[in-house]
């Protein structure tokens, strides 16, 4: 679909989807590499069964995390005001209509997921709703249709195929050694031991999994950094996107201020779960954002509440320096 007119590429944006897909598949491919020395035959299965997994995500992201969250897709019938909103947001970006979904939930919160922009379906949680004014609404609602332009879902989808593997492959040790412990051998399948063959190789095969555990482990670490860099810049990106096709960055900010004020403490542990497993695509992160310092911020999914108002300050000082930018 072509962009509107009026909306400027996010270049930084591009550029970090480009050096993180990149460095996402040079550290796959040289974690390949390391399980083909370390492991041999057995390396097959578990590329077949991640590349299954992966296209598996991809296909069925939006499936998934509504059913995550316990949501349900909604008519025009049954939410004609948030469908009339999405409608006009989607003519002012040039987009297809995505599908509509609501979740009985009570954290506030809103996300886009989908394949690509066709099967592009925003997810809005009861709390959300109730918590927000039209005003406001309109503008998380935005940020949601950005990240569909930006087309980062996809991108987020492919680069957390490595975190996957790695967290497959580290499970997967991990009940071998707890089977090796309860059963008092350490050599059974793939890695070349077995109760009969002696405490050598019941000794080379645990080595062999320690080294592999250590690697996924390191793996692991690098990917997991590499994601959250990603997600919170997506983020900041949203939020610009946002701005641009409200023309009033206020409204975000007064929905982030709002939605701020009612999270972790006054929300269910069951909405928390549910909403965790799809926290890195949400509007605000599940945990609370208001107080996060400068450390804690480089392993979150978002960026801190202080940063976000920051920005969305700085673009609307912009716009009323130059009020043409937004047509």
């Amino acid at each position: 679909m072509k962009k509107p007119v009026w909306y400027k590429t996010d270049v930084g944006l591009n550029a970090r989807m480009a050096i993180t897909l990149g460095a996402m598949f040079l550290l796959y491919a040289a974690f390949v590499f390391f399980l083909y020395s370390v492991l041999r035959g057995g390396l097959a299965l578990i590329i077949i069964i991640a590349v299954g997994v992966l296209i598996f995500q991809l296909f069925t992201s939006d499936k998934v995390a509504i059913w995550s969250m316990g949501a349900q897709e909604v008519s025009e019938q049954q939410a004609p005001k948030l469908h009339a909103m999405v409608e006009r947001l989607a003519q002012q970006t040039n987009l297809p209509k995505p599908k509509i979904a609501i979740a009985r939930n009570g954290a506030p919160n809103a996300f886009a997921t989908g394949r690509d922009q066709k099967h592009a379906v925003i997810c809005v949680t009861t709390s959300l709703l109730s918590k927000l004014d039209d005003n406001q609404l309109e503008a998380v609602l935005a940020h949601e249709m950005t990240h569909i332009l930006n087309n980062d879902m996809q991108v987020m989808t492919l680069i957390m195929f490595v975190p996957m593997l790695a967290g497959m492959l580290m499970q997967f040790l991990s009940r071998m050694f707890l089977w090796g412990a309860m059963f008092g051998g350490y050599g059974g399948g793939g890695f070349g031991g077995g109760r009969g063959r002696g405490r050598d190789n019941n000794g080379g095969a645990l080595a062999i999994m320690l080294l592999v555990l250590v690697g996924s482990a390191v793996v692991s670490a690098v990917s997991f950094l590499l994601t959250r860099a990603f997600s919170r810049y997506r983020e900041f990106a949203a939020d610009r996107g946002s701005a641009l096709i409200t023309g009033a960055p206020q409204n975000l900010e007064s929905a982030l201020m709002a939605i701020s004020g009612q999270q972790v403490g006054r929300i269910p542990d069951a909405d928390l779960r549910s909403a965790d497993a799809v926290s890195a695509f949400c509007f605000v992160p599940v945990s609370n954002f208001r107080n996060q310092d400068e450390f804690s911020e480089l392993f979150s999914t978002h960026p801190s509440l202080q940063h976000r108002i920051e920005r969305l300050q700085q673009i609307q000082l912009r716009m009323e320096q130059a009020p043409r930018i937004h047509e």
